[in-house]
């Protein structure tokens, strides 16, 4: 039986999370000659010259990784499930990612090569 101060299984509580400070920690580990002061100012760097590219509306590209992409949705009547009352939508911009080729072999367990086998077939 399970205690109360035990966290049921599969919750949140449970699941890793990366997290800003623990992607800065190796950042820092892989490049032994920066001070730690440099390292987070690069990785800061990169973060901000990602989102600004994006509010700029470009698409950020990274290799192995996964496309950033913004797209627009223009304005349109949505309707209440409950009440079924229509209310207007207002135009926005969305961000969206798609995992690249790569990056959704490694999270399958499949090596990349693995994956570039299967795509050479003829």
């Amino acid at each position: 039986m399970r205690r109360a101060s035990e966290p049921p299984p599969d919750t949140a509580a449970n699941r890793n999370t990366a997290t800003r400070a623990e992607l800065l920690d190796v950042v820092y580990a892989s490049c032994p000659s920066l001070s730690r002061a440099q390292a987070k100012q690069i990785f800061e760097m990169t973060l901000e010259e990602i989102t600004d590219a994006l509010v700029r509306g470009e698409t950020v590209k990274l290799r192995s990784f996964g496309l950033f992409l913004v797209r627009a949705k223009r304005q349109r009547i949505g309707r209440n499930p409950r009440t079924g009352v229509e209310v207007p939508i207002t135009p926005r911009r969305v961000l969206t990612f798609k995992p690249s080729p790569v990056l959704c072999a490694s999270v399958n367990g499949v090596a990349a090569e693995q994956q570039r086998d299967k795509g050479d077939r003829t």
